[in-house]
């Protein structure tokens, strides 16, 4: 059975923090954005304030570049928007010690899939929760639930911030 986890949306600042919620709406993993940094940067830590992840803005790249990194600041994932994208947004995804995995959808709207080859590893989708500025995660047993829960985050990190950039 995949699990589900529940983010609500935001439009992403430095400073925030929020909760990531599994499908029984138990808190499992709260988001803390670092202020007092130069690069956006996001931490993730379990229920007990354990980091597990965190994710950085990688500055000065011709293409919106997001790196994961584990608890000790090693890359795990680097996260970039394709140059190209003909009908749908496409992100490729690099990981370290393990297999790339594509993403493609309507960002913007919360619904795409992340995918393994031709094989889907999880959905990113709003048609699972009736409020408007919730998305759910569906990953696939045997996946690294906090890597695909940090990806979509910065996805939905880098569409928001190049949706305000489209806006000025």
């Amino acid at each position: 059975m995949p699990t589900r986890y529940k983010i609500q949306q935001k439009l992403f600042s430095i400073g925030d923090d929020f909760w990531i919620e599994n499908q029984d709406g138990k808190k499992v993993f709260k988001v803390d954005g670092k202020v007092l940094r130069i690069s956006k940067t996001l931490v993730f830590e379990d229920a007990n304030g354990k980091k597990l992840c965190q994710i950085k803005e990688r500055l000065l790249t011709i293409k919106d570049t997001m790196v994961i990194e584990d608890p000790h600041g090693k890359d795990i994932a680097v996260v970039k928007k394709a140059l190209i994208t003909p009908l749908r947004d496409k992100w490729d995804v690099k990981v370290k010690n393990g297999p790339d995995l594509d993403v493609q959808g309507d960002i913007l709207d919360h619904e795409y899939a992340i995918k393994q080859g031709w094989n889907k590893v999880a959905e990113i989708s709003k048609k699972w929760f009736r409020l408007t500025d919730t998305y759910g995660v569906e990953i696939d047993p045997g996946q690294n639930d906090i890597l695909i829960l940090a990806i979509a985050v910065a996805i939905d990190m880098m569409a928001h911030d190049e949706d305000k950039k489209d806006k000025a």
